[in-house]
């Protein structure tokens, strides 16, 4: 038996957000939720590398962290923690855990990075306190083709496609035109990165360049908008991370650049990762998976499932379902360090099955103070989809056909 946190979670269950449980058309016939799916990017790390980006994108050095480039921080796993402690209490209330016993039908699929298996192990900490969970993942880091399946071969690109696709994402003026739009805010990064040595320093002096998807690639930018993205989401680590003012961007990044730069990456994802066919394509290893969870009836069937992926893992599905969200303090459909698309099957009274999204992610605030008192949480409209008069949801069958592509 576990008994920690019952007392809490029983008060909160009272608080608990509205739709984890719909009900639709005459109340006779409620739809249940008995089935939820994750699809969760991991928790706050340092830049990958250790030297963040080229010599001369910044006047200064980059502030140091406490763990390696790419590892989940001790302040990373806090916040997972919270937040699956948030989820625990929406799980409960859904009958989909039990109120203090250890849950058994629970499923944890993790990448094989050391930050995507310790979020995975930070989340069944908080969803499941007291408890031991099994978490699969390949050994760390060894390549899994699951998360990286056109890489691997296992779901290659057509090269004419994927160009189609970027194409259509970009616009018929160009990446140029896409860059210029771009420029005020570039010219601001540069004022954070540089201060005053601007003239041999920054993101901006660059073009922006697309390299062309091949079988086995993705396609990638190059030059001003890649750097760009990638400083921002720097900007943000050390924002959410927790480290003081003078370390967030040498002093000169406020709450309200992080917020805006965040439209280089979340730019980065629309142009490259949403598109429906590289979308479908890249998770062609996962969709599987959900599919599998959503629909198993076996008596032993998880009811939860999390996958603990990555922010390309995440931006991928919005593509495919055509999901936006806007998280306090975020850029617009930037994915969040521990944000998640939530799947959410529905069933009515006789037998037939729905399928709802939503996402969930603390704000800008809540991460770096490493709590989720009360996170942003989303039910977003699935494009093409409606269900029983509603727009947005999805029967099972047509969602499954989505993921298919």
């Amino acid at each position: 038996m576990r008994t920690s946190r019952t007392g809490r979670t029983l008060a909160a269950l009272a608080a608990m957000l509205a739709g984890v449980a719909l009900t639709a058309g005459a109340p006779a016939d409620p739809l249940q939720v008995d089935r939820v799916v994750l699809m969760m990017r991991h928790g706050i790390r340092p830049p990958t590398k250790a030297q963040p980006m080229p010599i001369g994108t910044a006047a200064a050095a980059w502030p140091t962290w406490s763990v390696k480039p790419g590892w989940l921080t001790e302040h990373g796993a806090s916040a997972i923690v919270a937040v699956a402690d948030f989820d625990r209490i929406g799980f409960i209330k859904a009958g989909l855990l039990p109120l203090t016993d250890c849950p058994t039908r629970i499923a944890l699929l993790a990448d094989s990075d050391q930050r995507t298996i310790a979020t995975a192990a930070s989340y069944a900490k908080g969803v499941a306190p007291g408890c031991s969970l099994t978490i699969e993942h390949r050994p760390q880091d060894e390549p899994d083709p699951m998360f990286n399946p056109i890489e691997s071969g296992q779901a290659p690109l057509d090269p004419a496609r994927a160009a189609a696709a970027i194409d259509a994402a970009v616009g018929p003026r160009g990446i140029a035109t896409t860059e210029r739009g771009m420029k005020p805010l570039l010219i601001r990064l540069d004022r954070v990165l540089c201060g005053s040595a601007t003239a041999t320093c920054g993101v901006a002096r660059e073009p922006t360049t697309i390299r062309p998807a091949t079988a086995t690639s993705r396609p990638k930018l190059g030059g001003a908008l890649d750097r760009a993205s990638t400083a921002a989401q720097i900007l943000l680590l050390e924002y959410a991370e927790g480290k003081p003012a003078n370390e967030v961007g040498w002093g000169r990044a406020t709450a309200s650049d992080i917020a805006a730069f965040g439209a280089f990456h979340a730019l980065e994802f629309r142009l490259l990762a949403r598109p429906p066919y590289i979308a479908t394509r890249n998770l062609a290893g996962l969709s599987p998976r959900i599919a599998t969870w959503l629909t198993d009836e076996a008596p032993t069937a998880p009811k939860v499932a999390l996958i603990a992926g990555h922010d390309t893992n995440v931006a991928n599905l919005a593509g495919v379902l055509g999901l936006h969200w806007n998280v306090p303090g975020i850029a617009a459909d930037d994915p969040v360090p521990g944000g998640a698309i939530q799947l959410e099957r529905l069933t009515d009274g006789k037998g037939n099955h729905y399928v709802r999204a939503s996402y969930r992610a603390q704000s800008l605030s809540e991460l770096r103070a490493a709590t989720a008192k009360t996170p942003y949480h989303k039910v977003l409209p699935i494009a093409g989809c409606k269900a029983r008069g509603i727009d947005g949801l999805c029967t099972l069958s047509d969602f499954l056909a989505k993921l298919r592509g």
